[in-house]
């Protein structure tokens, strides 16, 4: 896990990045100035318990390719969740805390995983845990109207020209960025020739 001081604001943004690509780097950058955070830990996990693992990249190339793309020296690329032994996001995002009790986290996630949100393990949990910065993508810009989780969370959510004082917020609470988009995407990338 990287090292992060008393008091830092740092971004959690967790993904397969299978494989990573500027947009993943542009969501990043867009976090890193909207939230104004200290650092992002960029965390390539073992691998998405809702995705098929049957064309997954070895995590060592994950790692490599996501450190060429993340140039930004604020962005440290990690994999500590393999050392955990699993994947779920509720429960790292537990040991994340109970490490680091003085850092302000703020989970990170593009605008497209907000459809399926409440399907991951303990969706409500996460909310609950770490203020949560959702980052518009394509096709997903309506999503936080929509989704589950923003119904729910709606007493939560935070304007986004508000959003440097995110970290600050007791969890839940959530906002939807808006900003540039990328169209690519890893299973575009993935399904190419």
């Amino acid at each position: 896990m990287p090292h992060a001081g008393s008091g830092m604001t740092v971004g959690l943004f967790g993904g397969s990045f299978n494989p990573p690509h500027a947009g993943h780097a542009l969501v990043a950058d867009i976090a890193l100035r909207r939230l104004q955070l200290d650092q992002l830990w960029w965390m390539v996990t073992p691998g998405n318990p809702l995705k098929n693992h049957g064309n997954l990249a070895p995590l060592a190339e994950r790692i490599s390719l996501s450190e060429k793309i993340a140039s930004n020296p604020k962005i440290k690329v990690t994999a500590f969740e393999r050392a955990l032994g699993q994947s779920y996001t509720a429960k790292t995002l537990d040991w994340v805390k109970a490490r680091n009790p003085t850092v302000r986290f703020v989970w990170i996630m593009g605008a497209d995983n907000l459809e399926n949100f409440h399907h991951w393990q303990n969706w409500h949990k996460i909310a609950c845990t770490f203020p949560i910065a959702v980052i518009d993508r394509p096709g997903a810009t309506l999503s936080y109207l929509s989704s589950k989780m923003a119904k729910t969370f709606d007493y939560a959510r935070i304007d986004e020209d508000r959003a440097a004082i995110l970290a600050f917020r007791k969890a839940p609470a959530w906002t939807f960025i808006h900003g540039p988009r990328s169209p690519l995407s890893s299973s575009a990338l993935r399904a190419a020739p």
